[in-house]
């Protein structure tokens, strides 16, 4: 499916620099690389980055959406930017039903008036029509995706989805009612925008930026997944995300995009339910804010004075003190290992009980 419109983009690139005679690109509205047509004239930076990475720089797209290329109704020209390496071009928003899906990309030497550029206008309407269709694909796609991440494996048998692993899932929060440009996800990537989690099954090897694309769009927390070689079992790598998310939400060293398999020992308390984790969390009850803190630091770093005092900013001597009175307040040895390991699970607990945003 999404070949036929690759093929089809492409003979339009190749046409459009034809009827202009102007070096053309198409890229999608994340700036990935779709189609170009052979060179003609000067060639700039960004246009040969673009083609050997297959996608522009995050500064070089600052830069082009300065000029409001994301709302255009029509073409917009770009002036050169020496220190970018920049050459002066047009940009051609390709829109259908008033979406922006992506970027015909012109460059102009002065050549491009108003009057040839309306020669390019079938062109550029089908290349809409065509991006259009695919992210609508991509969408019905990505309806059967709950199927496929279902507990219930009799639902999971149902999903109708034709998927390569290895595979990671995603799990982020839905923002609100916010329409979210999941089409722009990198191909390979199926999506399901819900209420409360939007759900995302992505490559193994494309999880990471995935992950990050998606928390970008919705600006909330985000989990991933450890990766499948069998889609069929990708429901536990969402069943991951989802806990990982969780993560995420709650202790601040592992937002805004926390990954199953860099948790630690949390992987083994986002799966507890609340009461046990407020088992745990009541061994640590009786201490709160710089105390807690100081201990947790010291639990953290295997029980090293001089390191921690040094993270912490204070004297040795400050240090001690501060650990005897843990000890006094929670009837816990700290010389003992066991003790340890039951104050330092009680602090992580507590973390995960706290509502976002809370320290």
């Amino acid at each position: 499916m999404y070949d036929n419109g690759r093929v089809d983009l492409q003979e339009v690139v190749d046409e459009t620099a034809r009827v202009l005679d102007a070096s053309a690109t198409l890229e999608d509205r994340a700036f990935q690389l779709l189609a170009y047509a052979a060179q003609s004239g000067d060639l700039d930076t960004v246009r040969r980055e673009s083609i050997l990475r297959r996608r522009a720089s995050d500064e070089v797209r600052a830069y082009f959406e300065g000029f409001g290329i994301a709302s255009a109704r029509g073409p917009v020209r770009i002036p050169a930017d020496e220190g970018l390496g920049v050459l002066a071009r047009v940009c051609v928003p390709l829109r259908h039903r008033e979406v922006t899906y992506g970027y015909l990309w012109l460059l102009d030497s002065g050549a491009l008036d108003d009057r040839r550029l309306a020669e390019a206008a079938p062109l550029v309407e089908r290349a809409a029509t065509a991006l259009a269709r695919e992210a609508r694909a991509r969408q019905d796609l990505g309806s059967g995706l709950r199927d496929l991440l279902s507990a219930d494996p009799e639902v999971r048998a149902s999903a109708e989805l034709d998927v390569e692993g290895p595979v990671a899932a995603i799990a982020v929060w839905s923002a609100g009612g916010r329409v979210v440009p999941l089409w722009t996800l990198p191909r390979g990537v199926l999506a399901d925008a819900g209420d409360p989690l939007t759900a995302v099954l992505a490559p193994a090897a494309q999880a990471g930026d995935a992950a990050a694309r998606v928390q970008a769009m919705y600006g909330t927390p985000t989990g991933v997944g450890a990766p499948r070689d069998d889609p069929g079992e990708a429901w536990r790598s969402w069943r991951e995300a989802t806990l990982a998310l969780r993560v995420a939400e709650r202790v601040p060293r592992f937002a805004p995009v926390a990954v199953w398999a860099a948790l630690g020992v949390h992987r083994l308390l986002a799966r507890l339910p609340a009461a046990e984790l407020a088992g745990l969390a009541a061994e640590a009850a009786p201490l709160e804010g710089e105390l807690a803190h100081t201990v947790a630091v010291y639990l953290d770093r295997g029980g090293r004075a001089r390191e921690t005092a040094q993270e912490l900013g204070v004297h040795r001597q400050t240090l001690y003190y501060r650990l005897a009175k843990a000890e006094r307040l929670t009837g816990l040895d700290l010389a003992d290992g066991e003790s340890r390991l039951t104050l330092h699970l009680g602090l992580k607990a507590a973390e995960l009980l706290r509502g976002p945003g809370r320290s």
